[in-house]
């Protein structure tokens, strides 16, 4: 069993790093998608971010094996590449219809699939800070969609599909991450993401159209090499972070996630009004996003503040 290095601000500064990279993700995507659709865009990041990791990987004589997988490792690699395919490309597509902060906000329901299919796949118990957690994010969306809510239940407009495409994302994301958590039995995450990156690739490359890129003005070909990067960058950050962190509070200070992009998104349209538009939701909208970012932290270090509880009330008893 991995032991965290108990180097916890080294990893608290690595998971506030991925939340950050994170949170400003979606701006940059939407300038890109003015240009370049959702499938091509994929296909930029992937094949970037997979031919970086090949090459150190390469240079560094560690290139993934495939013998040791055996029939159930390749099936699970299938999973696992089209899980992150379907992903990446209809987080895209309901970008293209929502806001930045509406589509990371929505994405939050991802882990909360994956802590549920582990339940169910790996017997993983469900405490009752989790389940508090969840109904505190169930409210949160309740209020964060206030404005919105008979739109959502009784019509089937752009911005509703915006939101049903991003769930789905989350969905195929859970199975994904159940696939991925098997492999690291086999390879180590960087050869992981390496393979499953050139894979989804390949895969996505009959739909991909790489000359639209000629099409990008100057900032906007920033911005999709800044996207690229941000995808390596801030999975290796997330890694690192899980080596010195517990993996419980890293994911809850992953969950400030949509507050960063929700304040990236209010200084980038005061900023740069032209570029970026502000989020068009009222206060309770707001008081909504951090019951959302709440109940995933609570989601999240549910089972370390049960067994925290647990050992103070022993504490407590030993004393009297």
């Amino acid at each position: 069993m991995h032991i965290s290095s108990g180097r916890w601000l080294y990893g608290l500064f690595l998971a506030l790093l991925t939340a950050l990279l994170w949170g400003v993700l979606p701006i940059k995507l939407k300038q890109v998608l003015q240009v370049l659709d959702p499938v091509t865009v994929t296909w930029y990041r992937l094949l970037v971010s997979g031919s970086i990791l090949l090459a150190y990987l390469a240079a560094s004589k560690r290139l993934p094996a495939f013998r040791p997988l055996g029939k159930k490792g390749a099936w699970l690699l299938v999973l696992a590449i089209a899980g992150l395919t379907a992903n990446y490309v209809l987080y895209l597509i309901g970008l293209n219809l929502l806001s930045p902060g509406t589509t990371q906000l929505v994405i939050q329901v991802a882990p909360i699939l994956l802590l549920v299919s582990s339940l169910f796949v790996f017997r993983e118990r469900f405490s009752f800070g989790q389940a508090l957690g969840l109904l505190v994010l169930l409210a949160g969306f309740g209020l964060f969609f206030n404005q919105r809510l008979d739109e959502l239940l009784s019509s089937l407009t752009a911005y509703t599909t915006g939101v049903l495409t991003v769930l789905m994302a989350a969905f195929v994301w859970a199975f994904y991450g159940l696939a991925q958590k098997q492999l690291l039995t086999v390879w180590n995450s960087l050869q992981v993401m390496m393979v499953i990156y050139l894979a989804c690739a390949l895969l996505l490359t009959p739909w991909a159209h790489p000359l639209q890129a000629l099409e990008l003005s100057p900032l906007q070909g920033w911005l999709l090499l800044a996207c690229c990067l941000n995808t390596l960058v801030a999975y290796g950050a997330f890694a690192e972070a899980l080596a010195h962190w517990e993996a419980s509070r890293v994911s809850a200070a992953l969950a400030l996630t949509p507050l960063v992009t929700f304040a990236s998104v209010a200084l980038a349209a005061s900023w740069w009004p032209e570029y970026v538009q502000p989020e068009q939701i009222n206060w309770l909208a707001y008081g909504g996003a951090l019951l959302v970012v709440l109940g995933s932290a609570l989601t999240a270090l549910g089972p370390s503040l049960l067994a925290g509880w647990r050992a103070h009330k022993v504490r407590v008893v030993a004393q009297l």
